[in-house]
């Protein structure tokens, strides 16, 4: 189904399995043609780059003594059978797509990691009680489609209605491009996989935040998954010449929306060290020099590791947006986009993976709560879910700056090897 191996980094293969040959091979599938651009990172669900990786990663997987498929819904999957044919599984992995001009670790780390475990036990001929499963989701950052981690929806079971409409920015539907690829939009269900065979996920991902680099640590383990919701907020005024209209008789929407978005980042301020509020993205309308803006268009997103402290802050935000609105004679429409609620990490996994780390780096973790989305709160619906952060440089993602520490990603290897072996030890 899939090529063997890739013609161009076929010398990794003579690194040994671990954190060092991961990353050296992330680095491989940083640029063309894993990429849309030449002179950038960009890996969207169901592109040609998408392809073109899938098939280079399903290599290493077979490599790696694992059988590979895509799913229903795109998604890489590899699987290395345990002691007994049809085993449950442990699955591990995270995303393959990345965001425009985006980093070359941010889930695509965790993916190689995965294929570097499974190869570490290729080697010793080692199998478990349970099958290993790598997956590498197609669409975590929903970067393509209107609609972040679709495909791990569809895994989790809760893709119960297929997006029949949405299309991306080119205008080529989803529907479309799956047929690209001999997949067909309404079996996605298909990909849903039964509780009774996922014993438990564990994904490794960078921090994308500066806290493990502040405290010089290497690795830290996820207690949660912050709550997170998205607004998309529409300020409407009245447009007018720049020099004609008078300062007193204004009704500006950029104006409004700049004190809008001071006040957001003050009620984000205000909260416990969690809690965050971002305007990422403003249209100004009619957007030239000499007209006073009629309309303005922009996010908000809000997250906490505690849904009421999300909830509060957001309720604080909808009402100093009333208030100034009012008072500056704009519109105001604000429309819920996303709800991903708060998602707490498996306590027992939790404590597992935090005496892995401990007895591998010698010093108790620090636990800490993911401010990020990543596919584990969705599979979290399936099962029982525990997640590994990576010390990042600068706390730095998304963005082609991202960068790690070979070694910091070969000590995160041994606490996964870890994990499992004890997950294997534990089970009955």
């Amino acid at each position: 189904m899939m090529s063997s191996d890739c013609s161009d980094t076929a010398s990794l293969s003579a690194l040994p399995p671990g954190g060092h040959r991961a990353v050296a091979r992330c680095d491989a599938l940083g640029v063309a043609p894993y990429s849309e651009e030449k002179d950038q990172l960009f890996r969207p669900y169901l592109s040609a780059s998408y392809r073109a990786t899938c098939d280079c990663i399903a290599g290493w997987m077979q490599s790696a003594g694992m059988k590979t498929r895509l799913d229903a819904a795109g998604n890489l999957v590899g699987r290395y059978e345990g002691l007994t044919p049809d085993a449950p599984a442990l699955l591990i992995g995270s995303h393959i797509d990345s965001v425009r001009d985006g980093g070359r670790y941010d889930g695509m780390l965790g993916v190689l990691m995965s294929v570097e475990l499974v190869a570490h036990y290729a080697a010793q001929g080692r199998r478990f009680p349970f099958a290993l499963e790598v997956i590498g989701f197609g669409d975590e950052e929903g970067s393509r489609f209107p609609a972040a981690m679709l495909t791990s929806r569809a895994v989790a079971g809760l893709l119960k209605e297929v997006p029949a409409d949405m299309q991306d920015a080119a205008g080529i539907t989803l529907q479309d491009a799956l047929a690209a690829e001999g997949l067909a939009l309404e079996r996605m269900p298909e990909a849903a996989r039964k509780p009774e065979e996922i014993l438990a996920y564990l994904e490794a991902h960078i921090e994308q935040g500066p806290v493990l680099e502040a405290e010089n640590r290497a690795v830290g383990v996820v207690t949660a998954i912050a709550a997170q919701y998205r607004f998309r907020v529409r300020m409407k005024g009245v447009a007018g010449h720049a020099g004609t209209m008078p300062m007193t008789l204004r009704q500006d929407a950029l104006a409004a929306a700049a004190e809008a978005v001071l006040a957001i980042e003050k009620i984000g301020q205000s909260g416990p060290s969690d809690l965050v509020a971002t305007v990422g993205q403003l249209t100004v309308v009619p957007g030239v020099p000499n007209v006073v803006p009629g309309e303005v268009i922009f996010s908000i997103d809000v997250r906490a590791g505690d849904a009421a402290v999300r909830n509060a802050a957001t309720a604080e935000i909808r009402t100093a947006l009333e208030a100034l609105a009012a008072r500056r004679k704009v519109t105001l429409e604000i429309s819920l986009q996303q709800d991903l609620p708060a998602t707490p990490c498996d306590a027992a996994l939790t404590d597992m993976l935090s005496e892995a780390a401990q007895s591998v780096t010698g010093t108790v973790p620090r636990r800490m709560v993911s401010g990020a989305g990543h596919d584990a709160m969705i599979v979290a619906a399936l099962a029982p879910v525990c997640m590994l952060f990576i010390r990042c440089e600068g706390g730095i993602s998304h963005n082609p700056a991202e960068a790690v520490n070979p070694s910091d990603v070969e000590q995160a290897f041994q606490v996964m090897t870890r994990f499992i072996e004890d997950f294997a030890g534990r089970r009955p």
